[in-house]
C-alpha cells in the first residue's frame, strides 16, 4: 500500500476499524439470520451466498427467498428484488455529493455496491467530521468490511440451520434494522430526527388501517411533513 497517500491509507483503515465493532457484527449476525431462511426455504448454499454478495441487501434478499419459495418466475423476483433496491436512489444521493468532485471517477460506480442502511447512517453521522478527501476512502474501508463478513455470515447461518431454533436465527435478520434504528438517532439534522420521529408515531396508526401500504405512507409523509416544517423554521429563523 506504498503507492496510496499517507492520508487516504489513514482514512482507509480508520474506516475499516471502525467497522470491525458493533456494524460488522450486527450485520454479520443478519445475515446469519438469512442463510438460515435460504435453507429453510430450499435455496442451495451457492444460491444463498450469491445473494450476499451480489444483492447485499437483507429487505432485496429476503423478498428473493420468499419469492423462489412460492414458485414465482426468474423476471417477477428480479422486479420485486429491483423495487426494494429503489431506497438506495436517495441515500446515494445524499451521501455521494458530499465526496469533493475531483474523488468522483469511475471507481466510484463500483464502490456505490458497498451501501447499505448501515454504511449509509454511519456515514452520514462521521463524514461531517473528516475532511472532504478523508471520506471516499474512509467510505470505502468502512464499507468493505460490512461487506466482506455478509458472506462468511450466510454461509455459517445455513450451515447452522437446524442446530439453533428457527425463532433465534430468524431473529437475527432484524437486528441490522434496529441497529440502524439506533445509529440514525445520532444524525444531528433536525428534519431527519423529525421524520423518524413522525415516522415512528404513525406507523403502528397507519398500519391498523392500511396494513400492505403503511411504510410507504408513514415514509412519505413522514419525510414531507419534516421537510416542510424544516423549511417553514428556516424562513422564521427558528
Amino acid at each position: 500500500m506504498r503507492w496510496i497517500d499517507t492520508e487516504i491509507r489513514r482514512a482507509l483503515l480508520a474506516g475499516a476499524r471502525d467497522a470491525l465493532g458493533a456494524p460488522a457484527m450486527v450485520l454479520f449476525a443478519g445475515m446469519v439470520g438469512f442463510g438460515a431462511l435460504g435453507r429453510e426455504s430450499g435455496l442451495g448454499l451457492w444460491v444463498t451466498s450469491a445473494t450476499s454478495l451480489l444483492i447485499y441487501a437483507l429487505p432485496g434478499q429476503v423478498v428473493f427467498v420468499e419469492m423462489f419459495a412460492v414458485g414465482a418466475s426468474g423476471l417477477a423476483i428480479f422486479l420485486a428484488v429491483s423495487l426494494t433496491a429503489a431506497r438506495f436512489l436517495p441515500m446515494t444521493l445524499t451521501l455521494m455529493p458530499q465526496v469533493p468532485r475531483a474523488h468522483q471517477g469511475r471507481f466510484l460506480y463500483a464502490l456505490v455496491h458497498l451501501i447499505s442502511m448501515t454504511t449509509w447512517a454511519s456515514m452520514m453521522s462521521t463524514f461531517p467530521r473528516l475532511k472532504p478527501e478523508e471520506r471516499l476512502p474512509y467510505f470505502t474501508g468502512f464499507g468493505l468490511v460490512c461487506w466482506g463478513v455478509s458472506v462468511p455470515g450466510t454461509v455459517l447461518g445455513y450451515l447452522a440451520a437446524g442446530h439453533v431454533p428457527t425463532s433465534v436465527t430468524l431473529g437475527l435478520v432484524f437486528l441490522n434494522p434496529l441497529f440502524f434504528f439506533l445509529l440514525f438517532a445520532e444524525v444531528r439534522q433536525r428534519a431527519s430526527r423529525l421524520a423518524l420521529l413522525i415516522g415512528g408515531v404513525s406507523g403502528p396508526l397507519v398500519h391498523l388501517a392500511a396494513p400492505s401500504w403503511s411504510l410507504l405512507l408513514c415514509g412519505v409523509v413522514g419525510g414531507s411533513v419534516a421537510f416542510l416544517l424544516e423549511r417553514r423554521w428556516e424562513r422564521r429563523g427558528c
